[in-house]
C-alpha cells in the first residue's frame, strides 16, 4: 500500500512506535483513542494488544514477519532515509490529536530527534507519553491546565521562547527561556488553573496520570 500526501483522520489517534512498551502502558491509553496508526515496529505492539491499525507507516525494517503478514493490506512503505519513522508519520498524518507512545524510551538520540520533529511541525497536536510522563508542545498564546495542587509540572524550552507561568509554586512573568539559559523543570501546581503564556517552542511535561488534562489543553473545545 503506497502513501502520498496527507492522511486526515478527524479523531484522536494513537500513534504507536516500536520502542519498548509495557502492556499496561498501551492499555492505559485505550480509553482516549479512537483509531490507531502503527509506526514500523509499533505494529507488533498493536498485534499483541489485539488492535488493528488504520495504517502501518515507516520504512518497515523493524516489522516482524507476523505483523507484516497480518497487516499486509495496511502497510505504507516510505523508503526515505533522511527522515525517522516518527517524522514520516507526522509528515503524512493529520488528526484531531495524536497520542504518541513508544517513542521516548531507549536511546537519547532517538528522544532528541522526536523533540526536533515536534519543533518543526508545531501545527500537529502531539502528546508524547510513556510509563512516567506526558509531554506536549505548548500552544502559542495561552494554555490552561486543570490539575490538583502539588502536581509536578515542567516547562522546558526547545529554542528561544518568551514565557509567563502562573498558578505554580514558582511563577514567572515574560521570561526569556532557552535550552542553554533559563528553564523551569520540576515546578508544581499551586492553584487551579495553571496558565502558560507562550511565544516560541516550549515542552510542557506532566505526570502520566494527567493525560486527560494534557489532552484537554491540546485539543480545542
Amino acid at each position: 500500500m503506497a502513501i502520498g500526501g496527507i492522511v486526515s483522520i478527524d479523531d484522536i489517534v494513537g500513534l504507536i512506535g516500536g520502542a519498548s512498551i509495557h502492556p499496561e502502558d498501551i492499555a492505559g491509553i485505550f480509553p482516549f483513542i479512537d483509531k490507531y496508526i502503527a509506526v514500523d515496529g509499533g505494529a507488533d505492539h498493536l498485534l499483541k494488544a489485539k488492535k488493528v491499525p488504520e495504517a502501518v507507516i515507516g520504512d518497515l525494517d523493524s516489522l516482524s514477519d507476523h505483523a507484516r503478514a497480518t497487516f499486509a493490506d495496511r502497510l505504507c512503505h516510505i523508503s526515505d532515509q533522511s527522515t525517522t519513522d516518527f517524522e514520516k508519520a507526522i509528515m503524512h498524518l493529520r488528526a484531531r490529536a495524536m497520542i504518541a507512545l513508544g517513542f521516548t524510551g531507549g536511546r537519547m538520540d532517538h528522544v532528541l530527534s522526536v523533540l526536533n520533529v515536534l519543533t518543526r511541525y508545531p501545527d500537529r497536536r502531539v502528546i508524547l507519553t510513556d510509563a512516567h510522563d506526558v509531554s506536549f508542545l505548548g500552544g502559542q498564546g495561552q494554555t490552561m491546565l486543570h490539575m490538583p495542587p502539588g502536581t509536578r509540572l515542567s516547562v522546558m524550552p526547545l529554542d528561544t521562547a518568551r514565557v509567563s507561568l502562573r498558578g505554580v509554586v514558582w511563577p514567572f512573568e515574560d521570561m526569556q527561556m532557552h535550552p542553554g539559559g533559563f528553564v523551569s523543570p520540576s515546578n508544581a501546581v499551586a492553584d487551579d488553573p495553571v496558565r502558560i503564556d507562550v511565544q516560541g517552542p516550549v515542552l510542557v511535561t506532566l505526570p502520566r496520570a494527567h493525560l486527560a488534562a494534557a489532552l484537554k489543553a491540546v485539543v480545542p473545545a
